[in-house]
This record gives C-alpha cells, structure tokens and sequence, in this order.
C-alpha cells in the first residue's frame, strides 16, 4: 500500500527532529538556547505544518540537512548539498519589542512556540535541579535564567499582560504554562490556577496547564474552576531502571502513582484533555513506549511522544538522539492506536499536544 501524503511528511519531520538542521542565519523566528521546553530548536513550516527542529545542539552540527536562503528570499531544506524542499520559517512576533512598565521584556515572560503557541514557565526553579543526582537528566529549565533570558517567577497579572499582547498582535491560539517543581504539596497546581483565572479575567484562550501530579487530587477541580482546560503531567520514561536513571528524584513518584493521578485528572478535564509526554530514545524499549501508551489511551490520556533531543550543558548532551527507524515503529504502532480509540490531538483544547510542532506523532493518526 503506498504511503500517504501525512507518513511521507511524518517521515521527514521524524528525520528533521532526530538528526536536526544546521541552520546558519535564516529569516524567521530564531527560536532560543536552553530553558525548559523545546531548547534548542527553531521553528519552520513544512507543507502548511509547523515543527520544531533541533539546531543549536550537538546533533544539529553534524547533521545532513542545513537550511539556506534562497535567491528571491526565502527558504530551502537541503539534505547533504541536495535541495529537498522550499519552506516558510514563522516570523519573530511583534510581543517580542514590548515591555512590561518594569521594563521586564514580554519574551522574558512567555515565548511564541511553534507558529501560534505561547508557552511560559511560571517558575524557573526546581526543587531538584541545583542536584544532578536527583534532577532529570536532561532538564535544563534553569539555564535561560542563569543567561538573562527569563525571571525567575512570573506573576499572574504578567502573564496576563503579555497574554493579551500576542493575542492582540500575533494570533496567538493557545497558551501552555509549565512550571519548575516548587517544595510544595501541590507540585505547581496553585501557581496554574492563579495564573489561569487572571489570564481569562482579560482574554478568553484555552490553556494547557503542566505540572507534576499534586498530593491532592482537588487540585484537579481547581485548576479546572480557574480556567485551565487541558492538563499535562509527564512521565517522559516508563521503565523502573530508565526511570531511574533518567530520573532519579522524580521516579520517587511510581508509575501507578501517575496512572491514578491520570484517571482522576480524566474524570475533571474529559478524555482527551489530559496528556503526558514520552521522551523516546533514553533507553525504553519501542514496546515498552508502545504498552504504556496504549494503556494510557485506554484511560483516555493522549501520550504525546516526542524524540529525545540532547540540550547542551546537561548530562545527557552528549547523549545521542534515537534514529527515524525506532521513532517511525512508535508512531506506526501508536498513531493506530489512537486512530482506534478516535482520539485526536486536533480535538485537545490546548497543549504540546495539541501544538504538535515537537514530534510528528499526529501525522500517523
């Protein structure tokens, strides 16, 4: 059977975002180095979809595909030396030359992911990053405050604020909000749904709201009186040794840990409206990835899985990435299944998911 036009597409952003891009001074949006999220990369357009691609990393310096400009402007994909595609690289937004009356920069409090995503990180600390024997291993929330970048805690009235410019001048769609772990019961709850309510005080934006799963499931009912519609709480790897491993404070919270906090998480947002996110490529296994996924769409949890990509100045930048063939197996397996299940990321009210500029997951649906 031949492929379709979505699987040949998936097959060269799957190559795009294991390998990366080398990417010398192109137009568009530059994208950004370290922080939480997808660092490292850069945005570009291809056949109307927008992705993220690494190219400020290890991996981006070595690989096959480097971005041009071409003669009359624009830009084309090659792949060692050969033309491959013209494409579109989205423009840096007009909300990045504003300021707060603080003179705080907009884009110190959130930035413009993918095409039409603003994504913030509420806290830019964690309670285990400054120990790397208890941090995520590939956790790098904290670089873009040591540079500049970004403050260390935004408020909801800025958050708001800078909300209501990129929506104002940039279309902007949707709004994700992640946050550093804070030594606090609720693992971040409270800091969503103060922010959640002012931002729908001023603009009505379905919002994503990220964080680990809180003590007390009320916060579920919380967050979603506040005005977060969608939910994520992220497992990133599910077997015991390379959870582990990977994440060594973390893993403190089991699996089945998770798997309750996700059916109660359900019950409040709906299906579909939670999701989680698997890093492939630190060492589970394609069916192990493939088995909790299928259970967490069982439950009715979307497993946003995207490809481990190496984030200099952690532990793991050196780490290689997982190559297309592992990634196309777990975007065949699981695309089926929650093609089955009829669940889309295109009906998810916000979210990485729903954003799907990281992983080429929704294109095998």
């Amino acid at each position: 059977m031949p492929k379709s036009t979505s699987q040949s597409l998936g097959e060269l952003v799957t190559e795009l975002q294991v390998q990366g891009v080398m990417a010398p001074a192109v137009r568009g949006n530059p994208g950004r180095q370290g922080g939480a999220g997808p660092s490292d990369h850069r945005a570009i357009t291809l056949e109307g979809t927008t992705v993220m691609v690494p190219v400020y990393n290890s991996t981006a310096q070595q690989s096959p595909y480097q971005l041009t400009t071409t003669a009359d402007g624009g830009v084309a994909l090659h792949h060692q030396g050969e033309l491959t595609t013209t494409l579109e690289t989205p423009p840096e937004p007009h909300f990045y030359n504003l300021q707060t009356a603080e003179s705080i920069p907009y884009k110190a409090i959130a930035l413009l992911h993918g095409k039409d995503v603003l994504a913030t990180t509420l806290q830019q600390t964690c309670i285990r990053f400054r120990d790397r024997s208890e941090s995520c291993q590939f956790c790098a929330i904290e670089q873009s405050l040591t540079s500049g970048q970004t403050i260390v805690r935004k408020t909801p009235e800025q958050v708001a604020e800078v909300v209501a410019a990129a929506v104002r001048l940039d279309g902007v769609r949707q709004l994700v909000m992640t946050t550093g772990t804070p030594n606090s019961r609720d693992r971040g709850a409270r800091l969503m749904a103060e922010t959640a309510a002012a931002v729908k005080a001023v603009v009505d934006i379905p919002i994503q709201a990220q964080c680990e799963p809180p003590d007390d499931p009320v916060w579920f009912s919380r967050m979603k009186a506040a005005g977060v519609n969608s939910l994520g709480m992220h497992l990133e790897v599910v077997e015991p040794e390379v959870r582990r491993r990977i994440l060594p404070g973390k893993s403190e919270l089991t699996l089945e840990h998770y798997y309750r906090a996700f059916e109660q998480a359900v019950a409040v947002f709906g299906r579909g409206e939670v999701s989680t996110y698997l890093l492939a490529g630190l060492g589970d296994s394609a069916d192990s990835l493939i088995d909790c996924s299928r259970r967490l769409i069982a439950i009715g949890v979307y497993p946003f899985i995207v490809p481990f990509v190496p984030i200099a100045g952690t532990p793991l930048e050196r780490h290689p990435a997982p190559t297309t063939a592992f990634m196309l197996q777990i975007y065949e397996a699981v695309g089926a299944l929650l093609h089955d299940s009829d669940l889309r990321s295109a009906a998810m009210s916000a979210g990485c998911a729903k954003c799907g500029a990281c992983s080429a997951l929704s294109l095998f649906e």
